[in-house]
C-alpha cells in the first residue's frame, strides 16, 4: 500500500489506493486528527462520526476513481480541486454512479507527509445548510 503523500498533489491518489483496498484503518491515517469530512453539502463531521460516515462509502465496495485538476499551495497548506467518480454495481444489485468535483484541504504534518485536513468530496454542489 502506498505511503502517505509527500507532495500535496499526492494526497488523492493515496486516498484512492487505500480507499479501493478497503482498509478504513487504511484511510484513516490520511485524515490529520481533528479533520472535517462533508459527506453531503452542508454536513461538517469530524472524528467518529467523519470516520463512519467516509465507511459508508467504503462500504459500496466499488472502486473510486481521482483526478486532481488543481493544487494551490501556500507553505504547509494546500487546496486541492479533485474530480472522482465511483461506478458500477452496489452490494445491493444496483447499479451506482456518484460523481462530483471536490473542493479539500491538505496540510503538511510535523512528518513532513500531507493528510487532509478538510475533505469536501461534494465541494462544487448547491449548499444546502450548515456550517460555512
Amino acid at each position: 500500500m502506498r505511503q502517505l503523500a509527500e507532495r500535496p498533489e499526492d494526497v488523492p491518489m493515496v486516498f484512492a489506493e487505500r480507499f479501493n483496498s478497503g482498509d478504513l484503518e487504511a484511510v484513516a491515517e490520511v485524515y490529520e486528527s481533528g479533520a472535517v469530512f462533508v459527506p453531503e453539502p452542508g454536513t461538517a463531521l469530524t472524528g467518529t462520526q467523519a470516520r463512519a460516515a467516509n465507511g459508508e462509502f467504503v462500504a459500496l465496495g466499488l472502486p473510486i476513481t481521482v483526478r486532481p485538476r488543481h493544487v494551490y499551495q501556500t507553505g504547509d497548506i494546500a487546496l486541492l480541486i479533485v474530480d472522482w467518480v465511483i461506478d458500477g454495481t452496489g452490494p445491493d444489485g444496483q447499479p451506482v454512479h456518484i460523481e462530483n468535483t471536490a473542493t479539500d484541504v491538505a496540510r503538511r504534518g510535523p512528518d513532513g507527509h500531507w493528510r487532509y485536513a478538510i475533505d469536501n468530496p461534494f465541494g462544487v454542489s448547491p449548499e444546502t445548510g450548515g456550517q460555512h
